[in-house]
C-alpha cells in the first residue's frame, strides 16, 4: 500500500515536471521570439490557427458568450491546454520514455507549423519555437532524470551502476533535493523570463506615445451635428460612441502596433500603376470629417454591436483613382497587417453618392490601437467584415470570381449590405420600473438610406409611431423616445423600424450567417 502511494506520488510529481517543461519552451520561444520575430509566440500562433479553422457556429458563440473578450478566454483555454498535455508529457516521460520528449517535439513541431503559415511571416520566425523545444526537452530530460533517481532510492531499487544502496535515506534526500532544486530554478526562471519576454514583445507605449502626440491636420469640411440630434434621456446610448466604449470584434488575438511613420498602403491588382502611399501621403489629401454608423455581421437582434462615430479621413475613391482601376473589376481586396481580408464591392468605394473613407481619426483623436491606428476601411451601409479592415496595409483591385476575403469561405456571403433595424435600450431587459410616465427609447439605422419612423407596439396593443431625433445624415442612427403610462405586472415592448424608402424592417427571425441577424427586438419589462 505505502508503495503505491509512493508510485501516485511520483506520478503527480512527473506532471510537474511535464508542466515546468512546457513552461519553459514557451518562455524560451516567447525569450527568442524578441530577437528574431515578434509574431513566432507558439501560443498566439496556435490560437490564431484555431481561429482560423474553428466552425463558425463556433465563432458566433464566442462572440455572444463573451463579447470583446472572446480572445482572452480563448487565451485562457489555450493555456488550460497546454498544462494539460504538458502534465501528460512528463508522465509519459517517466513511465514510457522517450514518450514525453516525442510529445514535446510533436508539439514544437505543430507550433513551428501553426507560426511559419502565418501572414507576414519573417525568414527566421521557426527558430524560436525550434529552440523552445531544445530547450523545454533538456530540461524535462533532466527533470525526469532526477525525479526517477528519486524514486530508485526511494523504493529500494538499484541505482544506475547496479548496486542497492546500504542506506537509501541518504541518496533519497539527496535526488530529491536535486529534482526540486531543478523543478524550481526552471519554473521561475520560465515564469520570469515569459512573462517578461511577452510584456516586452506586446509594449505598446512607444507606438501609444506617438499615437497621443500625433497632430492630425485640421478637417477641410466638418460635420453639421443639428440642434435635437441627442435625446436626453437616462439609458438612452449616446449619439456618439465613446471610443472606449465602441466594439471591438477582429481576429488579432493580439493589437498590432504600426508606426505610422513606417506605414505604407499598397495599391495593386488590376490598376493601370501600381501607387505605394506612406501616411504623410494620405495625410496631404486632405481630410474630411464623416458621421458613419458601424454594425457588426454577429450582431444580435437588440444586441450591443454596433456604434456610431465621428471619423476623420479620405474618400476611399480618390485614393482608388491614383492608381487607376481597370475595367472589368468588380472587388477591392482589402488586406490587414495581421493577414485578415475583406471584399468589398468596387462600387461601394467608387460612388460619388457613398462616403466610403480610409479613416484616422475617431472622435476628435487619431485612431485608437484597437481600433485600426494608423489607418483603417470605413464604409456605411455594408457590414464591417466585408468592409471596415483595420490596421490597413493593401488595396488590392480584384474580382469576386478571382479572390476570396477571410469570411467567405467559412460560411458569409460575399457581399453584405447591413440590414436595417432598431433597437430598445431602456427600460433595460430584466430591469423593474416604477409604475407611471416612464419613457421607453433606443436607437435605429439604416445606413446609406435613413430612417423614416420608429414604431412601439405594449402588449397586444397597436403599433404607435414614436419621436425620433433629428438626424445627423442617413449613415448614422437616429435616437427614438416615447412616454409610456406603464401599469404595474409584466409587458411585453416590441419595436421596429421603417427606413425613407418605405421598407419595414423585416420581421423574420433570421442568424448571423451568412449576411447578418435580422427580426423585431421584443423585450419582457417588469413594471412594480
Amino acid at each position: 500500500m505505502a508503495e503505491r502511494r509512493s508510485g501516485k506520488r511520483f506520478i503527480a510529481w512527473s506532471a510537474l515536471a511535464g508542466v515546468i517543461g512546457g513552461a519553459v519552451f514557451l518562455a524560451t520561444a516567447e525569450l527568442f521570439a524578441l530577437i528574431f520575430a515578434r509574431s513566432a509566440s507558439p501560443l498566439l500562433a496556435v490560437g490564431g490557427f484555431v481561429i482560423d479553422i474553428v466552425p463558425q457556429p463556433f465563432k458566433e458563440f464566442a462572440i455572444a458568450t463573451f463579447g470583446e473578450y472572446d480572445k482572452i478566454a480563448l487565451l485562457a483555454g489555450l493555456g488550460l491546454a497546454v498544462v494539460i498535455a504538458s502534465a501528460i508529457a512528463g508522465i509519459l516521460q517517466l513511465v514510457r520514455p522517450p514518450l514525453g520528449i516525442v510529445a514535446l517535439i510533436v508539439a514544437g513541431a505543430l507550433s513551428t507549423a501553426a507560426i511559419v503559415t502565418r501572414a507576414g511571416v519573417t525568414a527566421l520566425a521557426f527558430l524560436p519555437p525550434v529552440l523552445g523545444t531544445i530547450v523545454g526537452s533538456v530540461i524535462l530530460f533532466f527533470l525526469i532524470r532526477r525525479l526517477r533517481s528519486w524514486r530508485k532510492a526511494a523504493v529500494g531499487e538499484r541505482t544506475d551502476d547496479g548496486d542497492v544502496p546500504e542506506n537509501p535515506a541518504a541518496p533519497r534526500a539527496f535526488d530529491r533535493r536535486r529534482f526540486f532544486a531543478l523543478a524550481a530554478i526552471s519554473g521561475a526562471s520560465a515564469i520570469i523570463v515569459g512573462i517578461t519576454a511577452r510584456a516586452v514583445s506586446m509594449t505598446v507605449g512607444s507606438v501609444e506615445t506617438i499615437r497621443k502626440a500625433l497632430n492630425l491636420p485640421a478637417a477641410r469640411t466638418k460635420v453639421t451635428v443639428p440642434d435635437g440630434a441627442e435625446l436626453d434621456i437616462k439609458g438612452l446610448s449616446k449619439l456618439f460612441t465613446p471610443n472606449k466604449d465602441f466594439y471591438r470584434v477582429d481576429t488579432a488575438l493580439t493589437v498590432p502596433t504600426i508606426d505610422p511613420d513606417t506605414w505604407r498602403l499598397v495599391i495593386d491588382g488590376m490598376v493601370d500603376q501600381r501607387v505605394e502611399m506612406s501616411f504623410q501621403d494620405l495625410l496631404d489629401m486632405g481630410l474630411d470629417e464623416y458621421a458613419i454608423t458601424l454594425t457588426c455581421v454577429s450582431n444580435e437582434v437588440g444586441g450591443e454591436l454596433v456604434g456610431n462615430a465621428m471619423w476623420l479621413g479620405v474618400p476611399l475613391r480618390d485614393v482608388l483613382k491614383k492608381a487607376g482601376v481597370k475595367s472589368g473589376a468588380d472587388m477591392v481586396l482589402s488586406k490587414s497587417v495581421d493577414g485578415y481580408t475583406a471584399s468589398t464591392p468596387l462600387a461601394a468605394l467608387t460612388d460619388d453618392n457613398l462616403d466610403a473613407i480610409l479613416a484616422v481619426g475617431m472622435n476628435g483623436e487619431p485612431l485608437p490601437l484597437e481600433h485600426g491606428f494608423p489607418v483603417r476601411m470605413v464604409v456605411p451601409g455594408l457590414y464591417g467584415y466585408v468592409s471596415a479592415t483595420k490596421w490597413l496595409t493593401e488595396l488590392k483591385v480584384t474580382t469576386f470570381a478571382d479572390d476570396k476575403a477571410y469570411w467567405t469561405p467559412r460560411g458569409y456571403s460575399e457581399e453584405a449590405p447591413i440590414k436595417f433595424s432598431s433597437r430598445l435600450d431602456t427600460p433595460s431587459i430584466g430591469e423593474a420600473v416604477p409604475a407611471g410616465k416612464i419613457p421607453i427609447a433606443g436607437v435605429a439605422w439604416a445606413q446609406s438610406v435613413g430612417i423614416e419612423r420608429v414604431e412601439v407596439k405594449i402588449d397586444e396593443g397597436e403599433w404607435t409611431p414614436v419621436t425620433l431625433s433629428k438626424p445627423i445624415n442617413d449613415d448614422t442612427w437616429v435616437q427614438w423616445f416615447m412616454e409610456w403610462d406603464a401599469t404595474p405586472g409584466t409587458h411585453y415592448v416590441a419595436v421596429r423600424a421603417i427606413n425613407k424608402n418605405g421598407d419595414l424592417q423585416i420581421e423574420d427571425r433570421a442568424p448571423i450567417a451568412p449576411n447578418g441577424s435580422s427580426g423585431w427586438q421584443r423585450s419582457l419589462i417588469r413594471v412594480t
